[in-house]
């Protein structure tokens, strides 16, 4: 199987980023709700959207989005949505280095979470 590369992959990316901005703000501005909560909700929500949209190229062996976006959005906080994107679309499982970004996003953000919500 092999994967194709196309200029839409970057405005879904461009998109999947302006809608983790837009769900951080819009929670920062209408809810009252912690920072790094509405950050953590806003890239999540993007990343896995951008799971289900990879996912529905990889079936049709259409374009895809690039693995690093996909890293990189789990790792600035998105990793509660890649985690569910993995399991709910059955995407990325039989990649190790996706369990392991994963994991790694979770840990720190568990520290970030632990530092900016939960510390006295």
């Amino acid at each position: 199987m092999s994967k194709q590369s196309n200029p839409r992959n970057q405005v879904y990316t461009i998109g999947a980023i302006v809608l983790g901005a837009g769900i951080f703000l819009a929670l920062m501005l209408l809810v009252e709700i912690n920072w790094y909560v509405a950050w953590l909700a806003g890239w999540s929500a993007a990343l896995f959207v951008l799971y289900g949209i990879d996912k529905a190229q990889a079936k049709l062996n259409g374009w895809r989005v690039p693995e690093v976006v996909l890293h990189g959005l789990a790792l600035i906080g998105g990793f509660i949505g890649g985690w569910l994107g993995m399991f709910i679309f059955r995407h990325k499982t039989q990649k190790p280095v996706f369990k392991l970004v994963l994991a790694l996003a979770t840990v720190i953000g568990a520290v970030l979470f632990y530092y900016f919500v939960l510390r006295p």
